[in-house]
């Protein structure tokens, strides 16, 4: 294909994909049962966490966390007592365990008492062209409170040279607009256009055939040769290709 032929390809897979009936298989339906902005925020970060894995299985789990939670995430982030961190216990997914689930809560509720919220933090520390330097900064301030060190591999560091797939993934859920039903666009702060494509293997797999991507690995310099190749097809909105390239990989088989 032409370059202009890969475009209107991939313009129509969006199309394709980035509707409502894509999130009957994936986690961003957790958020979607929310209508508080803390409520959507603090639930999808959760279930953008422990995404990893069969996809039926972490939406079960994401279930079951809300319920822990009673349903309220941001209230319960914000006003759990240590009785109710115990309701928590027995909670895993994959290695993501009941120990990672309580600091995860604690932090939590330090950045929306200190750091303005997960909005603050990512819209005050992004970078001109980026939302790479910002992640490494969550990262930083997630972990300002004493924790133990099992916890830290479950937040994603740029800076380590990590691809931080799922942080890119709860980035475009809260920034994209929701003229689809699909995304949030809450944070108004943040442009579309700083946006990273969540790589994993499938969109990894699929940008590697389409000739979007050389690099063999799916780290951080992977991501930023795809931004740059996803960029010249929309400089504006290029994480939009994220519907295309998982569709693709996912439903496809491509």
């Amino acid at each position: 294909m032409t370059k202009a032929e890969l475009k209107e390809f991939l313009d129509a897979k969006v199309l394709q994909y980035n509707h409502p009936k894509f999130l009957e298989d994936d986690p961003l339906q957790i958020p979607h049962r929310f209508t508080q902005k803390e409520d959507i925020e603090i639930s999808a970060f959760l279930a953008a966490t422990i995404a990893w894995g069969n996809r039926k299985s972490i939406i079960n789990n994401a279930s079951k966390l809300m319920d822990l939670m009673g349903n309220t995430p941001y209230d319960f982030v914000m006003n759990h007592t240590e009785i109710d961190l115990k309701k928590l216990h027995g909670f895993v997914h994959r290695t993501f365990n009941a120990i990672d689930l309580g600091y995860f809560v604690t932090s939590l509720q330090n950045i929306y008492t200190h750091h303005d919220g997960l909005e603050g933090v990512f819209t005050s520390h992004q970078a001109k062209d980026s939302m790479q330097p910002a992640i490494a900064k969550f990262k930083e301030v997630f972990f300002e409170l004493p924790h133990q060190i099992r916890t830290t591999k479950h937040i994603s560091d740029p800076n380590k040279g990590s691809a931080a797939k799922r942080i890119n993934m709860f980035l475009r859920w809260m920034v994209r607009d929701n003229s689809t039903g699909v995304d949030f666009g809450l944070w108004k702060g943040i442009s579309p256009s700083k946006l990273s494509c969540p790589l994993d293997v499938h969109t990894g797999n699929v940008g590697r055939k389409l000739k979007l991507l050389k690099r063999k690995q799916n780290d951080a310099m992977a991501l930023l040769e795809l931004d740059k190749n996803l960029r010249k097809m929309d400089p504006n909105d290029p994480v939009k290709y994220d519907f295309a390239l998982f569709g693709l990989g996912v439903f496809e088989g491509f």
